[in-house]
């Protein structure tokens, strides 16, 4: 309200709010009625600042409280197993490509031996697997989690990774280690927002803080974490859109929960015509005989004389477990969308779904893992990268012009562990007629199937050699007729049919 409206409401109230009216009418012609402060907007105050700026002040806070909800929290839980069944799994295998197959298996023969605890993880204790879960886990409670490369000695190869939470960057620290540089929240970053190093602060086994942060460059440390805008600098838990409501509901669970308990209890009241025990509301016995009920409690079975004049009145709570069913589905099924999953995923109730549904859920669910999965190979390639970068000086690896010729040599895939089908009859059938009709390929299904396609060919053509060897043929499928390799060889022989 402006000035001349402050002077005509002090002199009459109901024009100044028909010039109200009419103004707030006129902005909602002219622009957006998500942009108007009529009386449903009229609370809802915002502004637009840089994602630092709306992140900086939240940030802890949103971590503490998603870090609480993860220890204490069933709904919360079922979330984050949700995305490590599905992003890590069982995990990954390595497919090497360097054009040398001798040299492939020995790459992959010993990044498997790398990928054990005391191999990969400078304190012994975790699987490469087990890091990928964990940092999983962290991205979506914390905002990410940093990775540091270690070049240590022993182990396959001279490699480690050191993993440290967000809490460890120093936001104290403000003068840059190089000239022209910017410290926000214990990166440095140069003059286009590229990081260029962390500092770590330094604390004791125990946790308390002793020395001067350690600087440590860009190209030792990967930052694993997603960012959603430009001028977003640091990490944001990916659980801050659902947290409240998770709170919401764990409370309401808990409300409920007290009150079934108050409802399976059967609650007595005595109640006396005269009151016992002389004047006021003493509860001794008396020397008429009139009974106290101090302490009395109720057990199966019990018979129990009541003094004269004395009945008993029943409290029986109405149970409301029914009436929280509909409202916790709710509550699930919009934490589960708000987290980009279906209800089915988060809750595990597949109650209400049908071959159909379920499919269709987990397609779209997919999609959604794939940026948590394309986030997590971006960091297994770095990783692979450098195990064979180190492999090569230590000399594990016999790569003549490596330098030269590094990208050939560093090419390399990911196959992931597959999942259970939900029907498997139906599952081979669609491949069957997505493979003859072109619109898949052999290495298509068997990359779904977590597998390498020479891998399966090699395997399928050693068991057909080794069938005919004992006099048994086993056939094998003609991909695109569909008909087997022994009936082909049948119709190929002198004398047979045209």
């Amino acid at each position: 309200m402006g000035a001349i409206d402050k002077i005509i409401s002090a002199v009459s109230p109901q024009k100044a709010y028909e010039r109200e009216m009419w103004r707030q009418a006129l902005e909602a012609a002219r622009g957006y009625d998500a942009a108007g402060f009529g009386r449903l907007n009229a609370g809802w105050r915002v502004h637009n600042e840089s994602a630092e700026i709306t992140d900086r002040h939240s940030r802890d806070v949103v971590r503490a409280r998603a870090r609480d909800l993860e220890r204490n929290s069933d709904i919360a839980q079922s979330v984050l197993y949700a995305y490590k069944r599905n992003v890590v799994g069982k995990g990954y295998t390595l497919r090497a490509k360097t054009g040398n197959d001798d040299l492939n298996k020995q790459i992959e023969k010993a990044w498997k031996m790398w990928c054990k605890a005391r191999n990969c993880d400078v304190t012994g204790e975790q699987s490469f697997n087990q890091i990928l879960r964990m940092a999983v886990d962290r991205k979506k409670v914390d905002g990410g989690i940093l990775f540091v490369f270690r070049y240590t000695e022993g182990g396959v190869v001279p490699f480690k990774l050191q993993a440290m939470e967000v809490d460890e960057l120093d936001i104290t620290q403000t003068a840059p280690k190089y000239h022209g540089n910017r410290v926000v929240g214990g990166v440095e970053y140069n003059k286009y927002r590229r990081p260029v190093g962390y500092w770590i602060r330094q604390y004791d086994i125990e946790g308390w803080q002793l020395m001067d942060p350690v600087f440590i460059e860009a190209k030792d440390v990967y930052f694993f974490k997603t960012k959603k805008r430009p001028s977003q600098l640091r990490e944001m838990s990916d659980m801050a859109p659902t947290i409240t409501r998770v709170r919401d509901t764990n409370e309401f669970i808990t409300a409920v929960s007290v009150k079934e308990r108050i409802a399976a209890c059967l609650a007595v009241f005595v109640k006396r015509a005269v009151p016992s025990g002389g004047f006021g509301r003493g509860g001794v016995r008396t020397e008429n005989g009139s009974m106290d009920y101090e302490g009395k409690k109720l057990a199966p079975g019990m018979i129990q004389t009541l003094g004269a004049g004395d009945e008993i009145q029943v409290v029986d709570p109405k149970s409301a477990g029914s009436d929280a069913t509909a409202f916790l589905k709710t509550q699930q099924g919009l934490i589960a969308a708000g987290q980009g999953l279906s209800y089915e995923a988060v809750s595990r109730d597949m109650t209400g779904a049908t071959y159909s549904s379920a499919r269709q859920n987990a397609i779209e669910d997919e999609s959604t893992y794939a940026e948590d999965v394309e986030l997590l190979t971006d960091f297994m390639t770095e990783v692979y990268e450098n195990f064979v970068i180190s492999g090569y000086l230590a000399g594990l690896f016999n790569m003549p012009g490596f330098w030269d010729k590094k990208a050939d040599f560093l090419d390399h895939s990911w196959v992931k562990a597959p999942k259970k089908w939900i029907d498997p009859a139906k599952e081979s059938n669609a491949n069957k007629i997505a493979l003859q009709s072109g619109q898949k390929t052999f290495p298509d299904i068997c990359a779904e199937q977590g597998k390498d396609w020479k891998d399966a060919i090699d395997e399928t053509a050693e068991v057909l050699k080794y069938g005919r060897k004992a006099g048994i043929e086993m056939g094998g499928v003609i991909f695109g007729t569909g008909t087997t390799a022994a009936q082909q060889n049948t119709a190929s022989q002198p004398g047979a049919e045209e």
